[in-house]
């Protein structure tokens, strides 16, 4: 629960129709399997505590009173427990039967929440026995001694925790067109769950896991579906125990059907807070619901769901494909515009044989081919340097030649050198002045070449680079576009590597993979025997943990300890935790220390959730301090 992660059970027990006592060990048992895998909060099927298909015997007092009984064996059997339980049955009260969930925690029965959509179509005939559920709170006595709330306008908060807040509606609600989980999520419910006992028929399992994970994402909540199962009659229909947890739009665990499988997942209610402080279109509101309060112990949960190492790139190839194919359209549709508006049939980039060069020299040629114009408006610069190597060098030349692109070389060398005389700056002297002389010298050339031909500069810098500040202030920070603004390495590799796979020349294709395996460096220090000398992530660090590290820190905006924790899972067996630390660290270090670089960026398409733009998504104080993030990460360090 540290650190917002509650694990969530989704049970279904094989239980024996109208038999309550029966039930009612079964249950009591999966509560305790449940919690002994660590599940604070574990939800059952719809009135499982009798069977959903009882029928007509819903109208006996005998298994009313049967039910009754089994709750409160239910709930004493749950006094040692530490989890929220949530159990299905049917609760006469007032002259109606109620199609119930029950609320259970440490011995006690906290609630009922009556279901409020009550379906009569097809199989379904549930209003011949029961009456939908009242929106007030009304008391309900269970017991002589038991005495709750039964309503929809039930929340039940977490004592110890009040970010964990959890709701319940009952199957068919999920299915109606105005759930009653969308009135709980605005009114404080981060976790909803739901008791459900849906049948299968062809193709429902389909819909089913949609209707989860859409109303997850609408709601920026945690849904727990826990289905019937094998136990329940098949006199007409089956029961597979479907089985779903998911986290805003994301299906984080799902059983196999007809196995009644336990599954288990936690779910991060301080992310889902986050993305409901983000979204300002979450109108939270105040309706009148009872707090119902619960206990937990606060403890650290055991990690199960995956923790994806890039979050920028899907994991599916199709979807990767697709991706590429949409975040291309995204940059070249961008520059046709900008290029359109301006009137320019010129543009000029900056080829060093590198990942983001080529990228935006593809995103160009792209943004050509829209507007109509040949290659040759393209005026692709080679400018050799001091750190130039004949790899990134042929690499660039035959790259230009085969997308037939305008060939310009300026060697840089010697007008560096008179400009380092000029400055009193020693060519042998290899500090910072020496390597940014290099980068702005060559951001000059193409900014005249630019003014000469009518024509616009294409920057070249990426998402990685702008979160590090990895860029020369006015060098190559600066362009009159910056078609890869927004697109983080991680995902630059993927985006130069789909061109390849699809281009259709072999050449082409070539070219780009001889890229794709060359080092990241700026090249601004001589070769060592011919070698780059220089690798950017031998200074700054690895780039897969940046980009994980940004997305964590800036899309989720998750503590430095959240964020070390989530790397530790994720990286395990690639990266020691000292690593990690030592990087998560520079990390923080540069991205507040380099705000000022981002605050006078050019403009560039946003491609996706995260972007550091100072016009769109972050407006961030280029003197803030990150002492308390620093601090926290020292904290880290100094433990043993």
């Amino acid at each position: 629960m540290r650190q917002g992660f509650v694990k969530t059970a989704a049970v279904s027990p094989k239980i024996r129709v109208a038999d309550t006592r029966y039930n009612a060990e079964v249950i009591s048992a999966c509560i305790r399997e449940a919690a002994s895998e660590g599940a604070k909060i574990i939800v059952l099927p719809e009135l499982c505590v009798t069977g959903y298909s009882c029928g007509d015997l819903f109208w006996q007092e005998a298994l009313l009173a049967g039910a009754k009984e089994a709750l409160q064996r239910i709930a004493i059997s749950s006094s040692g427990i530490d989890a929220l339980v949530f159990v299905g049955l049917p609760v006469a009260w007032n002259g109606k039967l109620y199609n119930t969930a029950a609320a259970v925690c440490r011995g006690k029965v906290l609630g009922l929440v009556p279901k409020t959509y009550i379906p009569a179509y097809n199989e379904f005939y549930e209003t011949r026995h029961f009456a939908p559920g009242m929106e007030e709170p009304v008391p309900v006595r269970l017991s002589r001694a038991t005495e709750v709330l039964m309503g929809t306008r039930l929340l039940f908060v977490c004592d110890d925790m009040p970010e964990i807040t959890v709701a319940a509606e009952i199957c068919e609600d999920l299915w109606a067109p105005e759930p009653p989980s969308i009135r709980h999520a605005l009114n404080g419910a981060d976790i909803l769950v739901n008791l459900s006992a849906s049948d299968e028929t062809t193709g429902k399992d389909l819909y089913r896991r949609e209707l989860v994970k859409g109303q997850s994402a609408r709601l920026l909540c945690g849904y727990v579906y826990a289905s019937a199962g094998d136990g329940e009659s098949t006199q007409d229909v089956v029961y597979s125990a479907h089985n779903m947890i998911a986290e805003n739009g994301i299906l984080l665990e799902e059983a196999v059907r007809f196995r009644n499988q336990t599954i288990y997942s936690e779910i991060d209610v301080f992310k889902l807070l986050s993305e409901r402080r983000r979204m300002g279109t979450f109108a939270a509101r105040e309706d009148g619901y009872e707090k119902i309060l619960f206990p937990l112990t606060l403890e650290e949960t055991v990690l199960t769901r995956q923790i994806d190492r890039t979050p920028f790139v899907p994991d599916g190839r199709s979807d990767r494909e697709k991706r590429c194919d949409e975040i291309l359209s995204i940059q070249s549709m961008g520059l046709k515009k900008r290029l359109e508006h301006t009137g320019c049939k010129t543009a000029v980039v900056g080829i060093s044989g590198g990942l983001d060069s080529t990228l935006a020299l593809l995103v160009t040629v792209r943004a050509f081919d829209l507007l109509g114009l040949g290659h040759g408006g393209i005026r692709a610069v080679t400018m050799p340097g001091f750190g130039t190597t004949d790899r990134t060098y042929d690499n660039a030349v035959s790259l230009i030649r085969c997308l037939g692109a305008d060939f310009t070389e300026v060697d840089i060398r010697e007008a560096v050198s008179v400009h380092f005389k000029d400055i009193g700056q020693e060519l042998t002297r290899h500090d910072v002045t020496y390597e940014n002389g290099q980068a702005r010298e060559r951001t000059q050339i193409l900014m005249d070449i630019a003014n000469q031909a009518g024509g616009m500069v294409i920057g070249t810098g990426d998402l990685s680079e702008l979160a590090l500040g990895w860029a020369t202030y006015n060098g190559d920070h600066m362009s009159m576009y910056g078609v890869n603004s927004s697109v983080p390495k991680t995902l630059v590799r993927h985006l130069v590597r789909y061109y390849a796979d699809t281009c259709g020349d072999d050449a082409l294709a070539a070219v780009l993979l001889d890229v794709l395996d060359t080092p990241v460096s700026p090249e601004l220090l001589p070769p060592e025997d011919g070698k780059i000398s220089q690798k950017t992530e031998d200074i700054v660090g690895p780039y897969e943990l940046h980009d994980f590290f940004l997305y964590q820190m800036l899309r989720q905006g998750f503590s430095p300890a959240k964020v070390y924790r989530l790397a530790r899972t994720a990286f395990a067996g690639m990266y020691g935790d000292e690593v990690i630390l030592k990087w998560l660290t520079v990390f923080y270090r540069r991205f507040f220390s380099q705000q000022f670089k981002r605050s006078c960026l050019p403009d560039g398409p946003k491609v996706g959730s995260v972007a550091v733009s100072p016009r769109g998504d972050l407006r961030m104080p280029s003197d803030a301090c990150a002492r308390i993030w620093l601090d926290e990460l020292a904290e880290l360090q100094a433990m043993p």
